[in-house]
């Protein structure tokens, strides 16, 4: 079999979605009301509210360090303020961290701890759209759980690879699988039909270069994931910090000061990040 024969076929054991425990008949509705212009915001936030225990997901990650928002205490609220695609988002991310969760508290925490990073970039470098590029953030790594699920043979020795060979993990996961998470990460979140603002981070996180209309979402998540690599906090599934790509640098046209700063507040927010996630897992565990 050829390499792109077996990619192929990944392909389509990824995009069985049958099998994929993450998207509840919530999202598919959702998906739906979202691509009418005459179904209304509150039309979509009843269904997200029928089902209380995703309603509570949503509401706590709306309300995390991670956004920045504190007084988001209904779903409508949290659709006005994040926008439809951000709560779509999240509907989706809660589904699948909550097995991430179960597996892996570790990336779970490196995933929150990036969708805040990228939130004080965006934040600090006043560019648009901050909820989004937030979510993109939190998502990053989907397809690491993706790939847990699907591929878990194979998952002992890539593991290996990255232990032996002192290996990133996405090139651990290319030389097994012929592909890596952020691949497989843009392949989901296509099949879940997110924005492209979402997906193009998703799949470009280690390739800025790869990112073509979102480069400056991409560069940013780009940047985030390794500042939470470099801080140690959470676990993304391998020890090695990898430089800033320059072209990340540039296109966010960043200096040593502005890093500084960045660094500075984030350090700061990660203390309430690893509460809020200490919070969230007794919740859930009350469930």
């Amino acid at each position: 079999m050829t390499v792109d024969e077996r990619r192929s076929e990944l392909k389509k054991i990824i995009m069985d979605t049958k099998t994929l425990p993450t998207l509840p008949g919530v999202i598919n509705k959702l998906n739906a009301l979202s691509n009418d212009d005459k179904s209304s915001v509150q039309e979509m936030a009843r269904i997200v509210s029928a089902d209380q225990v995703l309603s509570a997901r949503i509401l706590r990650l709306a309300n995390s360090p991670s956004y920045g928002f504190y007084r988001v205490s209904t779903i409508s609220n949290a659709m006005i303020l994040l926008g439809v695609n951000v709560v779509k988002s999240l509907a989706l991310s809660s589904s699948i961290f909550e097995i991430m969760e179960k597996n892996s508290v570790g990336l779970w925490e490196h995933s929150l701890g990036t969708a805040t990073a990228a939130g004080i970039i965006a934040r600090k470098l006043v560019l648009p759209e901050v909820e989004e590029i937030t979510t993109a953030g939190l998502l990053h790594d989907i397809g690491k759980v993706i790939i847990g699920l699907k591929c878990a043979e194979q998952m002992p020795e890539i593991r290996r690879r990255i232990k032996l060979d002192q290996m990133y993990t996405s090139e651990a996961e290319r030389e097994v699988l012929d592909t890596d998470h952020a691949e497989v990460g843009g392949w989901l979140s296509k099949s879940w039909f997110l924005p492209d603002k979402l997906s193009e981070p998703i799949a470009c996180h280690h390739n800025v270069k790869a990112s073509e209309d979102h480069r400056i979402k991409s560069s940013v998540v780009h940047l985030a994931d390794i500042l939470i690599k470099a801080s140690g906090f959470g676990d993304s599934g391998d020890p090695f910090v990898p430089s800033i790509q320059q072209l990340a640098w540039d296109t966010l046209k960043l200096n040593e000061q502005l890093l500084t700063e960045i660094v500075a507040e984030l350090e700061d927010k990660l203390v309430e990040v690893k509460n809020f996630s200490l919070e969230l897992q007794v919740a859930d565990a009350a469930f």
